[in-house]
């Protein structure tokens, strides 16, 4: 069975596309059979996979042999009688063990849908499935497709989607970004993540969800850790202004959100061998330009060329060094999420 780790932030802008991208690659790149989710319906990890634009467009991939979250999900969704199937997952030709299910700009429609199953009563046996139907969903693609790890790359806000994909899956990373205003989102979610186990806990012993077709998940989603990125480094470690950011969200997570998902039993144990900091997976620096190379050519930043960049001299050399250092990040990462998910 897939372990299905989902990657939410409240606050936006703090990587999560970049880190659900990577960290998959790298996690393939490793031998891992790896599946990617768009659940967003900005669709940005889309966009970086297809390299969407005017003349590319996302309505003519749909058109072909693969399948979008909105749409394997409709059976369910849209009161249909046929079944769930497995998804049709799109694979990339340079890493054969990473594919995508690409986002919907539509997917947020099914929010009302979410919101009202969570508060269901039991005369709309209509909506008995809605909760488990993602999970189940996944389940079928991983065994069919053989996969062993699911990443989900989460929209930033407070919603019914999102308590359901994260309650639903199996672990979840918090990534982060320097700030005041990330600080406060982090501060927010030790009242949100209560909130969302005590409402999951409720639906899973209500007799109408109990007998679904599509069961919800028996256990909790474990939280693996943060990761702190989007700073600017100076020999090597975070400048001043970001490293202050940095060990302000490392307390709060520490000394406010550790204890609260300790009380809800929604945190592995920590393992100091495996982290940074406590509960801080890794620090990843800006990747300032080299994401624009990454994008324009579909690839992860580890794996650009100086054909693909297009400088000499020096700068290629600077470049060529970030990039080495990327992949030893991104490396680290993964073979940390590999232990702590054993």
């Amino acid at each position: 069975m897939a372990k299905t780790i989902a990657l939410f932030n409240n606050k936006g802008g703090v990587s999560k596309t970049t880190t659900t991208f990577h960290l998959g690659w790298k996690l393939a790149e490793k031998g891992y059979k790896t599946l990617i989710i768009d659940t967003d319906p900005q669709c940005n990890l889309t966009g970086l996979c297809l390299n969407t634009d005017k003349g590319n467009k996302l309505e003519s991939f749909y058109i072909g042999n693969h399948n979008n979250i909105k749409e394997a999900l409709s059976p369910v969704f849209s009161g249909a009688l046929s079944p769930l199937e497995p998804a049709s997952c799109y694979g990339f030709e340079q890493n054969s063990n990473l594919y995508l299910l690409p986002g919907h700009i539509d997917f947020s429609e099914y929010d009302a849908t979410y919101n009202i199953a969570e508060n269901l009563t039991g005369s709309l046996f209509m909506l008995k499935n809605i909760p488990g139907a993602l999970r189940n969903l996944l389940q079928m693609t991983s065994e069919k497709c053989q996969f062993e790890y699911i990443l989900i790359d989460m929209s930033p806000n407070i919603s019914a989607t999102n308590a359901n994909i994260l309650m639903e899956s199996d672990y979840f990373i918090l990534p982060c970004a320097p700030d005041y205003f990330c600080y406060m989102a982090i501060d927010s979610l030790t009242k949100v993540f209560p909130r969302w186990d005590k409402a999951y806990s409720k639906l899973k012993e209500t007799d109408v969800f109990m007998s679904a077709d599509y069961k919800m998940s028996k256990g909790k989603p474990q939280f693996i850790g943060t990761i702190q990125q989007r700073y600017r480094p100076r020999n090597g470690s975070p400048s001043k202004a970001f490293s202050e950011w940095i060990d302000d969200i490392n307390l709060l997570v520490k000394n406010k959100l550790v204890p609260v998902l300790k009380n809800c039993n929604m945190i592995i144990p920590y393992m100091s061998n495996y982290y940074d900091e406590e509960y801080n997976l890794i620090n990843i620096a800006d990747f300032n330009s080299l994401i624009a190379q990454s994008q324009a050519n579909n690839t992860p930043v580890f794996m650009l060329t100086q054909e693909q960049v297009q400088k000499n001299g020096n700068v290629w050399l600077n470049m060529k060094k970030n990039i080495d250092d990327f992949n030893e990040t991104f490396n680290c990462l993964a073979d940390r999420i590999v232990d702590v998910t054993k």
